[in-house]
Order: C-alpha cells, then sequence, then structure tokens
C-alpha cells in the first residue's frame, strides 16, 4: 500500500474522529437535559439516567407556571421582524460593496466591519439611556432597531462574499440589454442568492431567537419579555426543581432546533456555496 492512500485513510479517519467529537460535544448535553426534563418534579438528577416513569407534566407545568405562551410570542415577533428588515439591508449593502465601485466604497465597508468588534454590552448602557430618552423602552422596537444594526456588518459582509463569487459577466449581459440597476440586483443577483439569504436569515432568527443581555435590560416589560430573559427569571425563582428547569429550556430552544431541522440543507448549502473573495 502506498504512503499516499495510507495518509488519505489517516486523514479521513482523523476527519471522522473530530466530527464524532464535536457531535458528542452538542448531543451529550442535550440527552442529558432531556433525560432531566423525565424525572419526577423536584427529584435531584445525575448523570445519564432514564426515570422508571416518563413525567412530560413537567413540560405543562414550566409553560403555565412561566407563561411561556407570551414569552414565545414575543420572541417570534422581534425575530420574524428582524429577519426580512435585517436581511434586505444586508443584501442591498451587500450588493454595493460586492459590485459596485465608489468613491470611499473600501473605506466605507471597511468602518462597517468595526462594527463586527463592538461586543452587545458595549452598547447596551447607550443604548438604554438613547432608547429611554425617546421613550421606546419597554417596546418590541427597542430590541428589534438594536438587533438590526447589531447584524448589519457580518449580514453586510456575508452578502458581499456571496456577489464577489457571481460572475460578473452577468450583470453586464443585463446592462447591455437595457436592465436596470435595480432590475439586475432583483431579477438576476437576487436568484443567484437565495442560499446565502437563507442561510443569513436563519442566523438572523437564531442569533434574534437566543438574544439575552439586550432583552433583559431594554425589555422590562414582563409582558414583552422575550423567552431567554423570560427563562432566566424563571430560573431564579425555581432554582430547586431541576426536571422543571430542564423541561422549561427545552420549551425555548425547541423553535431554534425545529429550524434547523428544516432549514439544514439550506444552511449547508449557504455555508458551501462559492469562494469567498476579497
Amino acid at each position: 500500500m502506498s504512503a499516499s492512500v495510507m495518509s488519505t485513510r489517516a486523514e479521513r479517519l482523523t476527519g471522522t474522529v473530530v466530527l464524532w467529537a464535536f457531535a458528542a460535544a452538542v448531543l451529550v448535553p442535550f440527552a442529558a437535559i432531556t433525560l432531566a426534563a423525565l424525572h419526577p418534579a423536584g427529584a435531584p438528577v445525575a448523570g445519564l439516567s432514564w426515570p422508571s416513569t416518563p413525567h412530560f407534566e413537567n413540560f405543562r407545568r414550566a409553560w403555565t407556571i412561566a407563561g411561556f405562551g407570551s414569552l414565545l410570542r414575543s420572541s417570534a415577533t422581534i425575530a420574524l421582524v428582524v429577519v426580512p428588515i435585517g436581511g434586505l439591508f444586508a443584501t442591498m449593502a451587500g450588493y454595493a460593496f460586492g459590485t459596485m465601485r465608489f468613491t470611499g466604497s473600501r473605506l466605507l465597508f471597511s468602518f462597517l466591519l468595526i462594527g463586527l468588534t463592538l461586543p452587545p454590552e458595549a452598547a447596551v448602557i447607550p443604548l438604554y439611556y438613547d432608547l429611554k430618552q425617546v421613550g421606546l423602552t419597554d417596546s418590541y422596537w427597542a430590541l428589534i432597531l438594536p438587533l438590526i444594526g447589531l447584524y448589519m456588518p457580518f449580514g453586510a459582509f456575508w452578502m458581499r462574499a456571496h456577489f464577489l463569487s457571481v460572475p460578473r459577466e452577468l450583470a453586464e449581459a443585463a446592462r447591455v440589454d437595457g436592465a436596470s440597476e435595480w432590475s439586475v440586483f432583483r431579477r438576476i443577483m437576487i436568484p443567484t442568492a437565495r442560499p446565502a439569504i437563507a442561510t443569513l436569515a436563519m442566523l438572523f432568527f437564531v442569533w434574534s431567537w437566543n438574544q439575552f443581555l439586550l432583552a433583559l435590560i431594554l425589555i422590562q416589560e414582563p409582558s414583552r419579555r422575550t423567552a431567554p430573559a423570560g427563562l432566566g427569571f424563571f430560573i431564579d425563582q425555581n432554582t430547586r426543581d431541576v426536571p422543571m428547569l430542564c423541561a422549561a429550556t427545552l420549551i425555548v430552544i425547541a423553535p431554534v432546533i425545529a429550524l434547523y431541522l428544516i432549514g439544514q440543507r439550506h444552511l449547508i448549502r449557504g455555508m458551501t456555496q462559492g469562494a469567498v473573495k476579497g
């Protein structure tokens, strides 16, 4: 057996082991939480153990006590506004930076990328006072507007990378035929960008759904709290009932898991499509 064949097999084996290790790092904690949620209320939980009788009523109790109907509705409202508006702005910005050359475009794009280095923790206090001054705190817009701005640098960078990978001949041929810039964007570029847009939409949804710090500070009205913020308050009030806390955690993350299972093909396709150009 040649050395090259042995090297290839060793690389495949190493890759398989690494993938299984990452899968175990994700699945084992998830399995532990799921099994813990099925134990009797208030029972001590240790390790991965299947209860003698699954107690699904923990999910009902957690749903009722925490009021997850209202919390999930608030999170869904915020995410379903952030995703289309943020996705549209990011796609338009990525198209402009990826296909157009105008004065200061590189400088403007570099300035935009600085936002990738800005942690939300650094902006949350100024945001609170600014939004309070205009009367937007304790409203959905108090979280929607900052999240759109927070995700815009990554969104523009992501879509710019895609549009740079699209052959310029497609747009140039359309312009020669008399198509306007808007027509080129809408009829030619958008169809080619569907996997990238779908992936970006999924990322925006997950990030919006999981946002905790901004939601905790900017929305203190109980009726408008998001699911992660509500879960934080719920944990503080029920620290001893581990099975019910695990059930509540699964309720909060269930929409994200469902979204991934439904859209994993689009996510993987968007992640692997095209080469990232500078």
